[in-house]
């Protein structure tokens, strides 16, 4: 989790949204991101291997605490990012039921802080601009509308690419 939605519905551009669609969209960047920038965001120093039942990981690392966001990874079937909700002496709660599996390698993810400002822009562009994708200028006198011709010079995922900026410095090479 880039950034918690009760961080999000705190400020004043978003309240009265809906929590679980902010949610919902929160992940999805997290994801367009992800595969954007062809960069995880892990902390390989932070990183175990342990077997994992129901919604528990048994391991675990002094450096993982309560709200982080793991990525499982060379496991048969738990490959994905959770968020942990817990933490014991001897394992990791988190936030969705995993497979039992005897090898679940789990990293830690970290997201710098420019990442979760351009995160909030992006939302913040959903919710004032979304509905006038489209429209470059309007006027009132005799109504004219002029409409954006969209290609890839001047829009990414959907998002205009000044938008995207942030995540330059952050992508690396697909080969």
């Amino acid at each position: 989790m880039i950034i918690s939605v009760d961080d999000i519905v705190s400020m004043p551009d978003f309240i009265g949204q809906d929590t679980k669609i902010l949610q919902k969209k929160l992940n999805a960047l997290e994801l367009l991101i992800r595969k954007y920038t062809n960069n995880n965001f892990q902390n390989r120093s932070i990183r175990f291997i342990g077997n994992s039942l129901g919604d528990r990981i048994f391991g675990g690392h002094p450096f993982i605490r309560v709200d982080d966001t793991i990525q499982i990874s060379e496991s048969e079937v738990n490959d994905g990012l959770y968020v942990v909700t817990e933490v014991g002496k001897n394992f990791i709660r988190l936030d969705k039921e995993v497979f039992t599996v005897d090898s679940n390698m789990v990293t830690k993810v970290v997201y710098p802080e420019d990442i979760q400002v351009g995160i909030i822009n992006l939302l913040k562009y959903e919710v004032d601009m979304r509905d006038k994708v489209g429209i470059k200028s309007e006027s009132l006198s005799r109504h004219s509308v002029t409409y954006v011709d969209y290609d890839a010079n001047n829009q990414v995922m959907g998002y205009p690419v000044s938008l995207l900026g942030f995540l330059k410095p952050y992508m690396k090479a697909r080969f």
